[in-house]
């Protein structure tokens, strides 16, 4: 898999953003990692230095009302994102071509307004 995205520096964009999201009221789970190079099935990880190789990384934010977004972004500029705003509004959110930690995090935005109902950054 290419390395287009730098998953680090993603790291440091949610750790960032996590002290905003718990002060809008928002859970967020630990970052977790998956290595690339561990036997399958690969296990996460939430300790970054047991993963020698990234190849992905990822998040769950819940909400009020049981709201819930989870995103898990892989080193090859795809995410697999998924929501539950409500009980009749759910699904998975288009994430490819995302570019750089930069774009990752203009677009964390957009799925965390989408998934909870916010307006722009919660920072």
């Amino acid at each position: 898999m290419d390395r287009i995205v730098d998953l680090d520096e993603v790291a440091k964009v949610l750790a960032g953003q996590t002290v905003g999201w718990r002060s809008a009221g928002f859970e967020v789970g630990q970052v977790t990692w998956r290595d690339a190079e561990a036997s399958w099935p690969q296990s996460l990880e939430t300790d970054r230095a047991r993963v020698h190789d990234p190849e992905s990384v990822g998040v769950v934010i819940s909400g009020p009302g049981e709201a819930e977004l989870s995103v898990v972004l892989f080193r090859g500029g795809w995410a697999d994102v998924d929501f539950v705003a409500r009980l009749d509004d759910s699904g998975s959110l288009p994430a490819s071509d995302i570019a750089s930690a930069s774009d990752f995090e203009t677009r964390m935005n957009q799925w965390v307004a989408r998934a909870f109902g916010v307006r722009g950054s919660v920072q």
